[in-house]
């Protein structure tokens, strides 16, 4: 069982990239915009919620993209510690969505000392029903995700093969790689970071966290 959610390009770029941005502390620490401003654009191009994202969003240039995420960095700024809880990201981009006017946009947050089975079915959940899904990774034991440490990235597809292995589609740095996700999940560390669960208020309330689903082992 697999699927993938779409995305854009921005030329031969899959998605934005925050190597592209001019100044220093955006480079390193703005990954929580740049996940903020492709959520953005994933709401306008497949959602229909075309306000919270630049008027040519089925077009953007790398110059378009950069200046959106300049427009985001206020509410989602690199700082010291970075954005290292799921709340400051919540909070920085509700209040972004605010600002646009837009209220159908929600989100939950699923903590990192979650279990496995509960990210899992809750990933899954998200992604059946068209949701990407930001994800914060802090330390990690496994020197393989390194990439992913203290950083901030989407998740936008998986595959669930017969057996309960799941893989998840990661994406950052204009690029995407299928990753083991219950290797992914067990950072080793105590302070984890997690996953931001979206949702649109018109549709059914009631928490993902807690129905049953495809990952029970």
């Amino acid at each position: 069982m697999k699927k993938e959610l779409p995305h854009f390009y921005i030329d031969d770029s899959y998605g934005g990239n925050q190597d592209w941005f001019p100044t220093f502390m955006m480079r390193i620490g703005g990954c929580g915009a740049e996940t903020a401003c492709d959520s953005s654009i994933y709401f306008a191009l497949y959602k229909g919620i075309t306000g919270v994202a630049p008027e040519n969003a089925t077009n953007l240039t790398k110059q378009d993209y950069v200046d959106f995420a300049y427009v985001m960095r206020p509410y989602l700024s690199p700082r010291m510690s970075g954005i290292d809880r799921l709340d400051i990201f919540a909070d920085g981009y509700a209040e972004y969505l605010k600002d646009r006017g837009e209220t159908r946009i929600s989100m939950d947050m699923l903590d990192g000392t979650e279990s496995y089975e509960t990210a899992a079915n809750a990933l899954i959940r998200q992604i059946d029903e068209g949701f990407p899904i930001p994800t914060l990774i802090l330390n990690h034991k496994n020197r393989a995700f390194k990439d992913y440490i203290w950083h901030w990235f989407l998740i936008n597809g998986y595959d669930l093969d017969d057996d309960g292995f799941l893989r998840v589609k990661a994406v950052t740095y204009s690029n995407y790689e299928w990753l083991d996700f219950r290797a992914l999940w067990d950072t080793g560390h105590k302070k984890r970071g997690g996953l931001v669960l979206f949702r649109l208020n018109e549709q059914k309330e009631g928490s993902l966290c807690n129905e049953r689903s495809p990952v029970d082992h």
